[in-house]
């Protein structure tokens, strides 16, 4: 069946008048929290049907503010990676004599430099809002009503497709 909105669609589904609906993992499991009459009557399937990527997106135009906010996601990935958490980024400011880690919380390297910031930009965000992971858990995962598995999200080591690149 085609709807002409999207409201149509998933209304249509808990209407019985169709058995499926398909959109991205995180829009689906959004319509079957906050819409369906029972929510555990519904089930988003693991299977994926297409690549919908989401992420930050800024106004056009907005280079400096757009290097921010794109290096703060590649900062946050490689925080994950090397375990820097909402919880031990105090721990790894006094103690860490790892060159990686010292860049992103600002006891090495000035990594804010470059993007108009001070050195201590990155430990202030994994500090107010922890790593890629811990985010991701919180607002879309585990942690939260829409429970998605992490699946691709996973970094590359953990067998998901997110490559930070080299913060240096």
């Amino acid at each position: 069946m085609v709807f002409d909105t999207y409201e149509a669609g998933f209304k249509a589904l808990f209407a019985g008048r169709c058995q499926a609906y398909t959109a991205d993992a995180s829009a689906l499991a959004s319509v079957r929290n906050k819409e369906a009459p029972n929510p555990d009557d519904y089930l988003v399937l693991p299977e994926l049907i297409s690549k919908e990527p989401l992420g930050p997106a800024v106004r056009r135009g907005d280079d400096e503010w757009f290097a921010i906010v794109k290096w703060t996601v590649y900062c946050l990935q490689e925080a994950e990676e090397l375990g820097i958490t909402r919880a031990n980024v105090d721990e790894m400011l006094k103690a860490s004599s790892d060159p990686a880690v010292q860049r992103l919380i600002g006891t090495g390297e000035d990594t804010g430099k470059l993007l108009g910031l001070d050195k201590a930009w990155l430990y202030r965000a994994i500090k107010a809002t922890g790593n890629y992971g811990e985010i991701f858990e919180r607002h879309v995962g585990a942690q939260s009503p829409l429970k998605l598995p992490r699946g691709a999200n996973k970094l590359w080591n953990q067998g998901g497709l997110i490559y930070p690149p080299p913060i240096r």
